[in-house]
C-alpha cells in the first residue's frame, strides 16, 4: 500500500537522478563520524577475538581452565612466580593467582561469555520490545491499557534484586550464560523498548498510508509488517545499540556478585570478583578485566552515539550546519544571492542602465531630495 501511494505521489516527476537508498545515506553519515569509525573498529576487533579465541589459545598453547601448580608461590598465598604476573612465553599475560591459570585464554573466553550474554540479551528485549509496543499501540483501548500496566510493572522492577532473587533459586544444571541472559533480558530492557515503540506506533498509525492499508482490508498483522516495521527501523536500532553496553555492565556485576556466571566458565565481572584481595600482589589480575570491560562498554557506547546520528537526519544536519551563533555567523558572511546575474538587494549590475522612474511610482522627486543633498554638503 505504501509502494502503491509511493508511486502515486512521484508520478509525473522527473526521475532522471536516482534517489539515494536509506542505506547508503546512513553508511555516508556513519563514515563522516570519525569515533564511531574507530569505535566500530574496536568493537569489530573485540568480536573476532572472542570469535577466535580457541585458535588464538592453541596458538599461545594454553586452556582457560588448567591449572598449573608450579608456576605459584604458595609460601606466599598463591602469588604468580616471575615478573609480571608470571608473563612468559608460554603465558603471554601470566598466570591467574592460587591457581595458575593462563591470563590469556581467561580473558579471551571471558569475552565470549560477556559479548554473547550481552547480544543475546539484547535481542530478546528487541524482540518483546517491538511485540509488545505494537500490540498495545495497535490494539483497542483495554488492550492498551493491560499492556501498559504490564510493562509499567516490569519498568519498575530492580534489576539486581530480581536477578539475585530468581538465579538463587535456579538450579545450577541450567546453562548459567543462558539464564543470565533471560534474566537481564526479561527484567529489563524490554519495557523501555515497548514504551518507545508504543509510542512510534501511536504516532505513525494515524498516517494516511497506515490508514489506507487498514481500510482496504489488509490485517493488523501484515499493516504492522509492511508498514509500522519500517518507520520503527531507526528508534529501535538506535535503542538496540544503547542497551549491549548497559548489558555487558549487567552481566559483570552479577558476575561481580557471585550469582552469575559461574566457574569454571570465566567471564570479566567472575574474574573481577575474585581479584578484590589480589590488585596490590598482583594487580594485572585485576586491571586486565577492568581495562577489557572498559574498553568494550565504550567502544559500544561511542558506537550507539554515532548510529543514533546516522539514523536522524536533524542530528545530522545539525552536526553539519551548526546552531546558534555559528549558524547566523555562516548566514552573514554567504555570498549574497544574485537572480539574472543581478544581486538581489536591487543594486543594478556593472554595465547596465537603468530608466529613472517617474514621479508617483513610489520614488521621491528632485523636491523631496533637496534636503539630503544640503545636509550630505554641511557634512
Amino acid at each position: 500500500m505504501s509502494e502503491a501511494l509511493a508511486a502515486i505521489e512521484t508520478a509525473g516527476t522527473d526521475t532522471s537522478v536516482p534517489a539515494v537508498s536509506g542505506a547508503r545515506q546512513f553508511w555516508r553519515r556513519l563514515r563522516a563520524q570519525r569515533a564511531a569509525l574507530v569505535a566500530a573498529a574496536v568493537v569489530a576487533l573485540l568480536v573476532l577475538v572472542a570469535l577466535a579465541a580457541p585458535l588464538l589459545t592453541a596458538l599461545e598453547g594454553q586452556d582457560p581452565t588448567t591449572y598449573h601448580p608450579t608456576l605459584i608461590d604458595s609460601a606466599r598465598g598463591g602469588v604468580p612466580i616471575g615478573s609480571f604476573g608470571g608473563i612468559s612465553a608460554d603465558h603471554w599475560l601470566g598466570v591467574e593467582p592460587q591457581t595458575g591459570r593462563d591470563m590469556f585464554a581467561r580473558l579471551l573466553y571471558g569475552a565470549r561469555v560477556s559479548l554473547g550474554v550481552s547480544l543475546g540479551a539484547t535481542v530478546v528485549q528487541v524482540v518483546v520490545g517491538i511485540a509488545m509496543g505494537v500490540a498495545a499501540g495497535l490494539g483497542n483501548r483495554w488492550v492498551d491499557l493491560i499492556l501498559s500496566r504490564v510493562t509499567d510493572i516490569f519498568l519498575a522492577m530492580p534489576l539486581m534484586i530480581m536477578a539475585l532473587a530468581l538465579l538463587a533459586v535456579v538450579s545450577d544444571g541450567f546453562p548459567r550464560p543462558v539464564l543470565v541472559a533471560l534474566i537481564i533480558s526479561l527484567v529489563s530492557g524490554w519495557s523501555t523498548m515497548a514504551k518507545m515503540v508504543r509510542a512510534q506506533t501511536l504516532a505513525l498509525k494515524n498516517l494516511d498510508y497506515v490508514s489506507a492499508s487498514r481500510l482496504s482490508g489488509w490485517s493488523t498483522w501484515r499493516t504492522a509488517v509492511r508498514e509500522l516495521l519500517p518507520g520503527l527501523a531507526a528508534p529501535v536500532i538506535t535503542y538496540g545499540a544503547l542497551l549491549i553496553p548497559q548489558n555487558i555492565s549487567a552481566e559483570a556485576a552479577l558476575s561481580f556478585l557471585g550469582v552469575g556466571v559461574k566457574p569454571p566458565t570465566p567471564s570479566w565481572g567472575q574474574m573481577l570478583t575474585s581479584a578484590d584481595v589480589w590488585y596490590q600482589a598482583a594487580p594485572q589480575y585485576l586491571l586486565l578485566p577492568a581495562l577489557a570491560l572498559f574498553v568494550t562498554v565504550f567502544a559500544m557506547t561511542v558506537l550507539g552515539d554515532g548510529v543514533r546520528v546516522a539514523l536522524d537526519p536533524r542530528a545530522a544536519s545539525r552536526l553539519r550546519i551548526g546552531t546558534g551563533r555559528k549558524r547566523e555567523a555562516r548566514a552573514g558572511t554567504a555570498a549574497p544571492a544574485t537572480q539574472n546575474g543581478a544581486p538581489a538587494t536591487g543594486e543594478a549590475a556593472p554595465g547596465t542602465e537603468t530608466a529613472a522612474p517617474g514621479p508617483g511610482k513610489g520614488v521621491p522627486d528632485a523636491a523631496s531630495t533637496a534636503v539630503p543633498k544640503k545636509k550630505e554638503e554641511r557634512t
